[in-house]
């Protein structure tokens, strides 16, 4: 889905990104009956995330321009934002102000250049794990194609979108040990947002404990806490 032009914030800061390049330099004129020009964005992305289990519903936003992510969600009351940018890897507290930077493994860094974009791609994890297409169905309204991996950790199951973008809508995991069973819901994906290269970069005032790839790993091993908040996209700090 493209950017909707007819909201009113997204429009507001569309023209305040591009005020000041045009007052410097006067667009070309165009001839008259000529088709516009198309705007070209820069590969961004946008979605909500909906996660379920039995303790409630976590709400998670994804923003990402190339292989930057930034991600925001509240667990219980704390705001915890997820950065990564370049080959470090952030995640900490907005309200108390501090977290952990912990430098990414390299073969998550390669990895950068493999994605279209670092979250949402759930289809590929899945698929590697040994998941086949089981069916069609309408999701919402949509027609979507259904993956399924089972194996003695449990079920995976995700639906995903037709055509080349092949977006998650809805991921479920059964886990066998547990019995439990978590589902994720995708909601208003939309692509070329423009987004500042800033907004990918934590705000000052962030007090981190910096560690690195080894440092987070022996941490691991010894079970010792890696920050206030934790690690959530274990793969894009030590591939997949």
């Amino acid at each position: 889905m493209k950017w909707k032009r007819g909201s009113l914030t997204s429009l507001l800061a569309w023209t305040l990104l591009v005020a000041p390049a045009a007052a410097q330099q006067e667009a070309p004129q165009q001839p008259e009956g000529a088709p516009a020009a198309p705007v070209e964005y820069p590969d961004t992305w946008y979605a909500q995330a909906l996660a379920h289990s039995e303790i409630g519903i976590n709400v998670t936003h994804f923003w990402s321009k190339g292989s930057l992510l930034r991600a925001e969600t509240v667990v219980i009351g704390r705001r915890v934002i997820t950065i990564v940018n370049g080959d470090t890897y952030y995640a900490y507290d907005g309200l108390g102000r501090t977290g952990v930077a912990v430098a990414r493994a390299p073969a998550a860094i390669e990895q950068d250049a493999e994605r279209k974009r670092p979250f949402g791609n759930e289809l590929a994890a899945v698929v590697q794990q040994g998941a086949e297409s089981v069916g069609f169905e309408n999701l919402g309204g949509r027609e979507v194609e259904i993956f399924r991996v089972t194996d003695e950790r449990g079920r995976r199951q995700v639906w995903v979108t037709l055509g080349e973008e092949r977006l998650p809508l809805r991921i479920e995991v059964f886990r066998r040990q547990t019995g439990q069973i978590l589902s994720t819901d995708f909601l208003n994906w939309m692509s070329g947002i423009p987004i500042s290269d800033d907004f990918f970069k934590p705000e000052p005032g962030i007090d981190f404990v910096h560690l690195s790839f080894e440092e987070y790993l022996a941490r691991q091993a010894d079970g010792k806490p890696l920050g206030p908040v934790p690690i959530f996209y274990t793969d894009l700090l030590h591939s997949r």
